[in-house]
Order: structure tokens, then C-alpha cells, then sequence
């Protein structure tokens, strides 16, 4: 089975208030690339990845008038993607969902989420992920109420060989100050995110750590906003959030292998998943965010890893079309997992 993860930056907007796709000359919000352009070179390499299962970050809007899952499945038949269904969780208000979409001939997932729901005090016991999660980060013996602005989509699936296990496709928030001007404002916004997203990742590390201890096989997915060593606030807090939701020393863990080679050394070359653009610089910032981590039980299935990566991956780039493809669609490239399941 191949699993992926990909964020598809600004895909919402390729579809206008009925869920039609868009494919015209008009811009995308992808700079200097049109909707037609973007959406065919979605297209494109969804073909390629020709996975049995896509956790799409930045997925379609969900709203009133507006469906996620229509949008996915309508996207999947117009370019005869074999993923070709599409299931959420719960809907949030940035017009940035997390869906997966997968062939049901392949995968049969169902929305489970775990925990308790909570009203707007909170709870401290890792609450169901729309909730809201009572913690202290920076030990001045007062709780901060923390809530997902994009709260994770828990699933139950099973494969059609008949394995079960579980997969949560995250979100976590971005540390960027985006907002803040002048020196003093960004370093306190920088911080102020750090610490939500560090709360984000401890809720999520409760949730898995529960699944651990059953004995779940679980997938943890999706963009993470965060690696060892991105930014000069890390130290403050101690650990990024990767380190965090893969747990620590003593505990069980979930693996990674870009993760844990990012983690060896600070100084050495690691993967990236992600290409920013960075207007002050005039150059492009290179980054990895994206991850598909294992329970311990999974890695005896010959788990294999690849990013997409078109400048990294030489079967990428001996590939035109996919390599021009892969730069058109996002600032972020896929992640897949092949797995016996």
C-alpha cells in the first residue's frame, strides 16, 4: 500500500462557491502561475504518486455552501485519479481542511476521533481534538486554553487485506509572525506561536501515546509547521515539536527516518520537504515539515520513505513534466509511504 501526505498550497482556491473546479488563465494564489496551470500540475503528480491514500493539507473548504469532499472527489474525476473519495473531520474557519482522499477499492476509512468533547473551560486530559485543552508551558502556574485551528482528522481504517489501523493527518500551527513589523513584535509573536504550537504537539503526543499504550497501529501524518533546529526560539522551549510527538527517551515512540536524520546533527545536510520563497533574502528557504511517522509495531511491515522533492529526487528530475509539475503545484512536495498492509 502507498500512503502520502501533501500539502497543496492554496488548492480552495481552484474551485469557486459550488465546488466547480477552475481551470482558466486567471491567477491562482500561487504567485505568477494561473488556475489551469496549478490544478493541472496537482493533477499531474497525483498520477504519478498513484497512491492508494493522499492526506491533502490545505485541502477545499468546508462551509455552508461549500463541501471538501465534493470538491476532492469532483477534482479526483476530472483527472481520473484512482484516489478517488474523499472523508474529513471536523471542518475548521481557514479555508484550509485536512481530508484524505483514497481509493475505496483499497482503504475503507471511517472518521473516529477520541476524547471527550468540552465546553469552553476545557480539560487537561487531551480532549477530543475540536475541544479545548487546558495546559501550563510556561510554568507561571497558569493554564492557557489551547484550541486547533485546523484540529487533526482521526481515522479507523482498514485495508482491503484486512488490516486495521489508525491514521491522524495534523496540521500544526505555523511559528511564521505573520502580522507583526519591527523587531520586538516579531520576536513576541514568533514566541507566542511557538508556544500554541508546542501546546498543539503536546495534546497530539497524549493522543498517541493512548494509542501506544493499546497497541494500536497508528500513522501520524501531515504537515507539522516544525523540525529539530528551524528557528532560534527552539531553545527556549527546549525541543521542537517533532521531538515532542515522536516522544522521548523512555517512552514509546514514533519514527520517522527524515525526522530522526535531521535529529543526529545539527550541522549535516537533511531532507526537506518544503521551498519558500523569501522576498528580503531574494532566494528561496528549503525545509523539512512534512512527515509520515510509524508506531514501533508498523516498521516490521518494510516500510519505505521518499520525498518528492524535484531538485533531490533524481527520478523527479529525469522527469520533466513532473519535475515542472511538482514546482507549479506547491511550495510544499509529497511525502510517501509504502507499506505492506
Amino acid at each position: 500500500m502507498r500512503l502520502a501526505t501533501w500539502n497543496i498550497e492554496w488548492f480552495n482556491a481552484l474551485f469557486d462557491a459550488q465546488d466547480m473546479l477552475l481551470m482558466d488563465d486567471a491567477p491562482s494564489a500561487r504567485h505568477g502561475i494561473s488556475r489551469a496551470r496549478q490544478g493541472e500540475a496537482i493533477a499531474t503528480v497525483l498520477t504519478a504518486l498513484d497512491a492508494d491514500a493522499v492526506m491533502v493539507i490545505e485541502a477545499p473548504d468546508t462551509g455552508t455552501h461549500r463541501s471538501t469532499v465534493v470538491a476532492l472527489e469532483r477534482f479526483a474525476a476530472s483527472f481520473d485519479i484512482r484516489a478517488r473519495k474523499a472523508i474529513i473531520g471536523f471542518a475548521n474557519e481557514t479555508q484550509q481542511e485536512i481530508a484524505l482522499l483514497y481509493d475505496p477499492d483499497a482503504l475503507s476509512p471511517r472518521h473516529d476521533p477520541v476524547g471527550a468533547p468540552t465546553g469552553k473551560k476545557g480539560s487537561g486530559q487531551a480532549p477530543r481534538f475540536d475541544g479545548v485543552f487546558r495546559i501550563d508551558l510556561d510554568v507561571d502556574a497558569t493554564e492557557d486554553l489551547v484550541r486547533f485551528s485546523k484540529p487533526p482528522l482521526e481515522l479507523e481504517a482498514q485495508s482491503a487485506a484486512g488490516q486495521r489501523f489508525r491514521i491522524i493527518g495534523a496540521h500544526l500551527k505555523s511559528k511564521a509572525p505573520h502580522g507583526a513589523h519591527g523587531r520586538d513584535a516579531v520576536m513576541r509573536l514568533s514566541i507566542a506561536n511557538r508556544r500554541k504550537q508546542l501546546a498543539q504537539a503536546v495534546w497530539l503526543r497524549e493522543r498517541i501515546a493512548a494509542h501506544l499504550e493499546a497497541g494500536d497501529p497508528l500513522i501520524v501524518m501531515g504537515d507539522l509547521n516544525d523540525g529539530p533546529g528551524l528557528d532560534v526560539y527552539e531553545d527556549l522551549f527546549g525541543r521542537s515539536s517533532v521531538e515532542i510527538i515522536m516522544g522521548g527517551e523512555g517512552e514509546p515512540q514514533m519514527y520517522d527516518p527524515h525526522a530522526a536524520r535531521a535529529l543526529r546533527s545539527k550541522l549535516s545536510a537533511s531532507p526537506t520537504t518544503a521551498r519558500f520563497w523569501i522576498q528580503p533574502d531574494r532566494r528561496y528557504l528549503q525545509a523539512l515539515l512534512d512527515y509520515i511517522m510509524l508506531s514501533p509495531d508498523l516498521l516490521s511491515r518494510g516500510p519505505r520513505w521518499r520525498i518528492w522533492h524535484p531538485f533531490d529526487d533524481p527520478d523527479c528530475w529525469a522527469l520533466p513534466e513532473l519535475r515542472d509539475a511538482l514546482i507549479a503545484a506547491s511550495d510544499h512536495f509529497p511525502v510517501t509511504l509504502d507499506i505492506e498492509l
